[in-house]
């Protein structure tokens, strides 16, 4: 039996498929979305971790991001900054973007730089998160990328997340809950 059903509350015209298949006495329920496109999606989040480390901080970071969007029942690629481009964007729910600070607290310059300049003018309409480690400073390399974010049309689903070197169990925590807040 195949019911069709229109999900209100949704920003694009959605139909929801509803299969209901017979398993001895047990129901076994597959929901999808089929969205305007004709695309059919998983109601499960689709969620990038995109990131670049170089001491390996920012990438325990990422790993606690992907974990905690994973626990809230969201598929999850960790990608690296190199391997991620504007065109990947359209592929995900949300994206979680991840850089320590550099230098005289900038973002990396090679790789991360350059990619989020690429895509942060396609991140309109996705849920976006922005965290990083650091070692000296005060946080201002994440205040500048989120005005940076914020001036380009991007809205945050949380506040920048910090961590001075390696996370400890209270960031990784807040890793983990940064992660399910775009899951």
């Amino acid at each position: 039996m195949r019911e069709k059903f229109f999900i209100q509350g949704l920003t694009k015209q959605t139909t929801c498929n509803i299969m209901l298949f017979g398993a001895n006495s047990a129901y076994i329920y597959y929901i999808w979305l089929v969205l305007a496109n004709g695309k059919e999606r998983s109601i499960m989040a689709k969620i990038a971790v995109v990131y670049w480390s170089s001491t390996g901080n920012t990438e325990a970071m990422a790993n606690a991001v992907a974990d905690g969007a994973k626990e809230k029942g969201a598929e999850v690629e960790l990608i690296t900054a190199s391997d991620f481009s504007a065109d990947s964007v359209a592929n995900y729910d949300g994206i979680a973007f991840g850089c320590p600070a550099m230098g005289a607290e900038v973002l990396e310059e090679d790789e991360f730089q350059p990619m989020w300049d690429a895509v942060k003018g396609s991140l309109g309409g996705k849920k976006v998160v922005l965290f990083g480690s650091y070692g000296w400073g005060d946080g201002e390399w994440m205040r500048n990328w989120e005005d940076d974010a914020k001036s380009a049309g991007v809205e945050l689903a949380a506040e920048g997340l910090i961590a001075n070197e390696a996370p400890d169990d209270d960031a990784v925590a807040n890793c983990k809950a940064l992660g399910a807040a775009i899951a």
